[in-house]
């Protein structure tokens, strides 16, 4: 269940309570006239269920709520309640399929900010690629590919592909091209400076590399690899559930060819360095295309269901998040 409150202005209560009654999904109304003083208006409590919410908190930003009033949203951990499970099985479709659209999209538009957090993870995950580079390890490939924190600005990509967020595409794609860079200049100097120091002994380094090559030699399998992963990552994150992105990091090789790209780089290993951007850029496009496509079918899913919810006018395909649309 989801639990939403509600600062509804003067003279609008009655047509949300109205609405919030109608609708299968809702229970546990709660109204409080007159509680909100900033800004001014009646305090308006419901639990919802989560197939039911993303059509809710539309039809709450219709009756201008996001402009005059407050909406906000938290998940309710337990909830003992005939009622709350009746709302469940009324409600079409489950809980598990469900997208709370508004929320997947300030969460992404969120993760395309460039932070110290976001750069140190990408660097600390390029960093093990290098070593990994250096030792033959697939071990500290996994983990690297655990620790990369690309694949959420990837995500918001398809998310403003598929609603025409150009601005978040923006921020998402400037956020990893300076991440990537950063990265790799980190690993670039950092082996140099081993070698000229003698940490790295290139005479030791192994001619064949059978537990890492495949970082640096893409194949039809690459790209397959990364649409899957997309996919999956993509529905991890619209579902919310986060332990299946485990699976995808350990899918894709983002961080792995940029890791053996500031390797092959710094140890003059040319032949390396095209296969390792061409990993890197199939991964990429791999997971965008995975991610359009997933959304898509899920926008369509939602759409399908708030018609047997409620009456009136679909709504175009613009994911209805007006207030993404200034960043």
């Amino acid at each position: 269940m989801i639990h939403l409150r509600s600062i509804v202005p003067d003279g609008r209560t009655g047509e949300v309570v109205a609405g919030l009654t109608e609708n299968p999904g809702v229970t546990n109304l709660v109204v409080l006239p007159g509680a909100a003083r900033d800004p001014v208006g009646d305090l308006v409590l419901c639990d919802v269920a989560r197939e039911a919410a993303d059509g809710v908190i539309e039809d709450l930003k219709r009756f201008g709520l996001d402009a005059h009033g407050s909406i906000s949203m938290d998940h309710v951990e337990l909830t003992i309640s005939e009622r709350a499970e009746e709302a469940q099985r009324r409600a079409p479709g489950h809980g598990d399929d469900a997208v709370i659209w508004e929320r997947l999209g300030r969460d992404l538009l969120e993760s395309t900010r460039l932070t110290w957090t976001f750069l140190a993870f990408l660097i600390l995950a390029t960093q093990l690629v290098g070593i990994a580079a250096l030792l033959d390890s697939a071990i500290l490939i996994v983990g690297a590919m655990v620790l990369g924190p690309e694949f959420a600005p990837i995500a918001a990509i398809s998310y403003g592909l598929l609603f025409r967020r150009w601005a978040m595409i923006g921020r998402a794609a400037r956020t990893l091209l300076i991440g990537f860079t950063v990265a790799i200049a980190v690993t670039f100097v950092c082996t140099w400076a081993g070698e000229l120091v003698g940490i790295v002994d290139v005479t030791e380094l192994p001619d064949e590399r059978p537990q890492t090559g495949f970082v640096y030699t893409p194949d039809r399998w690459s790209f397959i690899v990364a649409v899957l992963a997309g996919a999956a990552g993509v529905l991890s994150l619209a579902s919310d559930k986060s332990s299946a992105l485990v699976g995808v990091f350990i899918s894709v090789t983002t961080v792995p060819a940029a890791g053996n790209l500031a390797v092959a780089l710094a140890l003059g290993h040319f032949s390396e360095v095209r296969g390792s951007i061409l990993q890197l850029l199939i991964n990429v496009l791999g997971m965008i295309v995975a991610g359009v496509a997933t959304l898509l079918v899920q926008w369509c899913g939602t759409r399908l269901l708030l018609k047997r919810t409620r009456r009136g006018p679909d709504v175009a395909l613009t994911g209805d998040d007006s207030g993404l649309r200034d960043f």
